[in-house]
């Protein structure tokens, strides 16, 4: 790397030049820029001074280029090429909604809800590159905090300082259970308690899913397997329906997962258990005002949708 003391080619010399080579005549190469010639001339004697090289060959009747001239012409254009982009990339992003933005889902939320949301960010924000990633809760705040993702669809609230978090919907916990269960063909609400008597199967760790349904189950005294565990909610359906025991589901996870051969059966509570998901993202992004406009977009569309959650005005 350069010191920073040295001297270095400024962008108006690197302009200047770079007209005369392309027009090899200084008279031209001024008009093209709009500046006089004997400006246009001492600012291309400044940058051979600078780089301490000959790059024009001056006669009476016309410029040519030495070969230093040509090869620093290769890296002058680049440069300038390059200063172009970065100007107009800045503009850009001051459009809002616009250019990307890293968007973290936990993966008992992703395959549910981004086949609504996708097509809505699309239509409704179509400058905008969404970029998604799916990983389990810990790592979102991570990558959130950090600033390697803007925001993050998981469970709330996260108790991070320095997040702001924008609530969607709640959606409540159904219990899933064998087709073949005791239970399987009652319609009444259960009550929590039920889950005493119950072998109850969970996520592996990592998955706030998982510490939700320890939750309810450490209220009424319920105990889970310590022995079978999924790394996914179809996983986790498969073992109840192969009679491995029990487990809590969201609803809208339910919908989808039980349209598909799988023999299991669902019950509710009388007192459902559930859980609360939102966006959230740092409260001192330059984006954030765009953020909280992306939340009332997705409540929307979740709204228009008539998923089985309730939206959170």
């Amino acid at each position: 790397m350069i010191p920073i003391s040295e001297p270095l080619p400024t962008i108006a010399q690197l302009r200047a030049f770079l007209a005369v080579a392309d027009h090899l005549h200084f008279r031209e190469a001024a008009a093209a820029l709009r500046m006089s010639q004997p400006a246009l001339s001492s600012a291309v004697a400044a940058l051979e001074e600078t780089l301490q090289v000959r790059l024009l060959e001056r006669t009476t009747r016309k410029v040519l280029l030495t070969p230093a001239g040509e090869r620093v012409s290769v890296h002058a254009a680049r440069v300038l090429a390059d200063l172009d982009d970065l100007v107009n990339d800045a503009a850009r992003t001051r459009e809002p909604f616009s250019g990307p933005a890293h968007l973290g889902v936990i993966p008992t939320v992703a395959p549910y809800l981004l086949p609504l949301l996708l097509p809505m960010f699309a239509r409704r924000f179509p400058r905008l590159k969404l970029i998604v990633q799916e990983a389990r809760t810990e790592t979102l705040l991570e990558e959130v905090r950090e600033g390697r993702l803007d925001m993050a669809l998981l469970a709330l609230p996260t108790d991070v300082t320095g997040l702001t978090e924008e609530p969607l919907y709640d959606e409540d916990f159904l219990l899933a259970l064998p087709a073949d269960h005791p239970l399987a063909n009652d319609t009444e609400p259960l009550g929590r308690d039920v889950l005493r008597g119950l072998d109850i199967v969970l996520l592996n760790q990592g998955h706030c899913l998982r510490e939700q349904a320890i939750d309810v189950c450490r209220e009424v005294g319920a105990r889970t397997t310590m022995t079978t565990y999924a790394t996914s909610l179809p996983t986790l359906v498969q073992l109840v329906a192969g009679g491995l025991g029990v487990t809590l589901i969201p609803e809208m996870t339910a919908m989808a997962e039980t349209g598909k051969p799988v023999p299991i059966a669902l019950r509710r509570f009388a007192r459902p258990p559930g859980r609360r998901i939102g966006l959230t993202y740092r409260a001192t992004a330059a984006r954030s005002g765009e953020f909280a406009q992306l939340a009332s977009a997705l409540r929307e569309a979740v709204q228009a949708e008539g998923l089985p959650v309730r939206v959170v005005s």
